[in-house]
């Protein structure tokens, strides 16, 4: 397929210099676009809105970031467009950060503000997601070298031997070696171009060879049309006049005044934060051990607000140096306009807790002075944890040490079990985290525990961390697992994770067991506590002659039934997407010796009702868990179960609902060309839009003999005309959650919503998270069915978990945390006892494993019942 373009002459020389900008613009839209498919601008900000407006002059499309693979390939093209004829088109991607950079904690979503913040933590994307298909690239945006680069030298090398199309680079920003690091010079009007060779790393003046066409003009700045000299020369007049008659400072207007940086050579007062936040960062500059060497005591101090341009920050340091302490700058980002926050963090140090706690205080004071007066300064005030110097030897104490990876909230559970199990000696566990103030904030009130910054990602680090502990427990995402436990099996110390061993996993038992580590996987709840469940009611069973003939497994995360106050009686603590893609993936289980297939689409619709009589109030449901048929071969059961099921549970009538909601459209994730364009419809054009409002005419319809009217009926028909709903009952309950999730709002949804199932996610986050007192509870229930081949009776055992979240000494903890994080510090600790003999990649399916640790599990107050019935 072959996309073409005319090329057209334009004349730069142009004596209006208003056409100067556009005309640059334009041409270089038409050399970089002469023969390629796509065109690219990075940012939202006013430079990259004027080469928008050149580039709608021409024939264009723009498409989403998302969509150029298959666009590339000529997947997704107009059909006009796919034929050999010669065709004049352009296509835009406007690029915006969460396009150029990815976290490097894949657990967590991009966060513009915590990008901002924290740019150490995200790394580049731009060369993977949106170069490989950009013709042409247009870099509006603004960048300082904190950021990660947009383009490296080697990312560009690479990209064109893979057969990048780029033909050149329009680089407005003109940082030269800065986001797009090969243009190493600025250019000029005469001579706008440079050509830079990525197979001999050469510079070149003409357009004649191979290579990237760059232009960086660094004075179109100044090429301003007429009238925007003209303005700003209106408004820069009215200062002149007080600049130049002024004779002394006070003079000045107080808006100048405040503006003036330097009076007679010398910082004025408002000024003077600067030599003395630049003393600490020379002087004295960071070191691994301690930043403020001559002080005992240290806390880091967070600021955030208007603290430069409403000086807050001569406040903030008065009272540091007033009290008798000292500072290091650690981070200082400076907001960009007159409405954009700053950022500061600063080690504060003192020689005693005293004077540290009297910083705090006033720092604090200060805060609250500011908070809530809309006319003040706000500042925002955040306080890390106090630390004394020299003291922190944790990795030089006696006894087992244990490194927990992670520091969501399973981590805390499984510190809390791990620091204070009595039964052995003193654990310390050293709790590491991509931030340390998450890693801070786990370890917190807890002994013998101390936080660690680590990006597992480097292996050096890893590796030092990992060669100073005993056991790594890693509650990290299941993508991070495998090189981990490479680090482990090299070093030799045993590893415990809480996810599902995987074919990255499971090609490590060779080396593990080589090396004569154990790295046991699948040890928290779901896997973990219904693995070893299941082995003791197995192995008992077999014990005395038994065959398992039915095998059944309910196990599920729900809301407290205090807290299930919503039409489908379920709340998030992390983001929708991942439970309900969950809810579309297939399923086969067995059951009665049949083989059921269940595919993703009906598994809604395959829910069923399930009543447990040791615990009647609850009105559940349960829908078959993926794969049921491989735990029969886990357990050992296959050939003699003629039963192998698995399920999920949710109270009753979540999956009616969520199954009509899928068939309304919310769950589809291609985007939608409503949600495409620059005015953003509300809720209800784009519910209206779902509903086919304008080919079902619903208006006084007769539902079941009785006439409607209204909105709220309107719906309700329209659900039932449209074949989504056969009940009038059912479609009330529709409609109750659609009003519930604000689906029916006159609120425009948000820019970053593209798609149904985007829209549908923002809001069951928004409106289906957990209150503050809100609790959770985990629910888990076995039941084996046992035959005997002596005329004994047929036997049920029955196992069943219930556990509730608590809030202990205000701080909350999930049930869901709890009963992850403390089976895996259990494996853990029978690591430490070795009381695991068998090495390589291991589920907790051995007696040697699930007899300890179920009888640790219930000694630490999570309880389990069991009973037979015949």
């Amino acid at each position: 397929m072959d996309f073409h373009l005319e090329f057209v002459q334009l004349y730069l020389h142009s004596p209006d210099p208003e056409m100067v900008i556009p005309a640059f613009i334009a041409f270089t839209f038409r050399l970089l676009a002469a023969a390629h498919l796509l065109t690219f601008i990075t940012s939202y900000v006013t430079v990259s809105q004027g080469a928008q407006e050149i580039f709608k002059l021409l024939p264009h499309t723009f498409v989403d970031a998302e969509k150029l693979p298959e666009l590339s390939a000529g997947k997704s093209l107009p059909p006009h467009h796919q034929s050999t004829r010669r065709a004049f088109q352009l296509y835009g991607c406007v690029v915006t950060s969460k396009d150029m950079v990815a976290p490097k904690d894949p657990s967590r979503c991009f966060d513009k503000a915590d990008y901002y913040a924290h740019p150490e933590h995200y790394r580049p994307v731009f060369h993977e997601r949106i170069a490989p298909y950009a013709s042409a690239i247009v870099n509006c945006m603004y960048w300082e070298r904190r950021f990660p680069r947009l383009l490296s030298i080697d990312q560009l090398q690479q990209l064109m031997k893979n057969g990048c199309p780029l033909v050149g680079i329009s680089d407005i920003t003109c940082d030269i070696g800065g986001s797009i690091e090969f243009v190493n010079k600025s250019t000029s009007i005469e001579r706008p171009f440079f050509r830079y060779d990525t197979s001999t790393n050469l510079y070149h003046d003409d357009m004649e060879g191979d290579g990237v066409i760059c232009l960086a003009v660094d004075i179109l700045p100044t090429e301003f049309s007429r009238e925007a000299s003209q303005h700003f020369g209106d408004i820069l007049s009215r200062f002149v006049t007080s600049l130049a008659s002024a004779k002394g400072l006070l003079e000045l207007p107080s808006h100048l005044r405040r503006a003036c940086i330097a009076y007679t050579g010398k910082l004025t007062p408002l000024y003077e934060y600067i030599p003395r936040m630049r003393k600490t960062m020379i002087e004295l500059p960071p070191t691994p051990a301690n930043s403020l060497p001559d002080k005992k005591y240290t806390t880091l101090v967070s600021l955030c607000g208007h603290l430069f341009d409403k000086f807050l920050i001569n406040e903030a340091l008065d009272i540091i140096e007033t009290a008798g302490g000292s500072f290091h700058l650690v981070k200082c980002d400076v907001g960009q306009s007159i409405d954009d926050m700053s950022y500061s963090e600063l080690e504060v140090g003192a020689d005693d807790t005293t004077t540290l706690d009297k910083i705090i205080d006033s720092l604090t004071s200060i805060a609250n002075a500011h908070r809530g007066d809309p006319n003040a300064a706000e500042i925002s005030l955040k306080i890390g944890r106090v630390s004394e110097c020299g003291i922190d030897d944790s990795m030089d104490k006696v006894g087992p040490k244990v490194l927990i990876l992670g520091a969501g909230r399973v981590c805390r559970p499984a510190a809390e079990f791990l620091t204070s199990y009595q039964n052995i000696d003193q654990v310390h566990v050293v709790v590491a985290s991509l931030y340390q103030k998450d890693a801070e904030e786990t370890v917190d009130g807890i002994k013998n525990a101390t936080a660690a910054q680590l990006d597992v990602s480097d292996t050096e680090s890893l590796s030092n961390l990992v060669s100073q502990v005993d056991v790594v427990v890693s509650l990290l995402p299941a993508s991070f697992h495998a090189a981990i436990a490479r680090v482990c099996i090299e070093l030799k110390k045993h590893l415990v994770t809480a996810s599902y061993v995987d074919d990255s996993m499971s090609k490590l038992e060779q080396a593990a067991q080589g090396a004569g580590v154990t790295i046991l996987c699948e040890m928290g709840l779901d896997p973990g506590i219904d693995h070893m469940l299941s082995m003791k009611m197995i192995d008992e069973a077999h014990a005395l002659n038994g065959k398992i003939k039915a095998f059944t497994s309910f196990c599920g995360g729900l809301p407290s039934p205090a807290a299930a106050n919503n039409p489908l009686a379920y709340k998030f603590s992390w983001s929708p997407a991942g439970a309900i893609r969950a809810g579309r993936n297939p399923a086969v289980y067995k059951f009665l010796g049949e083989i059921i297939d269940v595919d993703g689409s009906k598994l809604y619709e395959s829910a069923k009702r399930l009543r447990l009589p040791e615990l009647p109030a609850f009105a559940l449901e349960h829908l078959p868990n993926r794969n049921s048929l491989m735990y029969g071969d886990l357990y050992g059961i296959s050939k003699e179960a003629s039963t192998v099921y698995r399920s999920t549970l949710r109270y009753e009538g979540f999956s009616e609902i969520m199954a009509i909601l899928a068939k309304i459209g919310f769950f589809d994730a291609e985007n939608h060309p409503l949600l495409q364009e620059t005015d953003r419809p509300t809720y209800r054009i784009f519910l209206n839009d779902l509903l086919d409002v304008n080919n079902v005419s619903t208006s006084n319809t007769k539902v079941n003999g009785e006439e409607t009217g209204g909105h709220d009926d309107e719906l309700i028909s329209r659900l039932m005309m449209l074949g989504h709903c056969k009940e009038k009952e059912l479609a009330v309950k529709i409609l109750k959650t659609i009003k519930f999730l604000g689906l029916h709002e006159e609120t425009q949804i948000p820019k970053d919503c593209s798609s149904a199932f985007t829209v549908i996610c923002q809001r069951m986050e928004q409106r289906m998270a957990y209150g503050h007192n809100e609790q959770d509870m985990v629910l888990l229930h076995h039941e084996v069915e046992v035959e005997y081949p002596d005329g004994r009776p047929t036997e049920k055992h029955q196992a069943t978990l219930l556990e509730f979240g608590k809030t202990e000494n205000g701080r909350p903890t999930t049930a869901m945390a709890l009963t992850v994080g403390v089976p895996a510090a259990i494996g853990a600790l029978l690591l430490l006892q070795n009381k695991v003999q068998r090495k390589g990649v291991i589920r907790p399916l051995e007696p040697e494993i699930y007899i300890p640790a179920l009888e640790i599990l219930e000694a630490s107050g999570i309880k389990l019942i069991e009973r037979v019935e015949t």
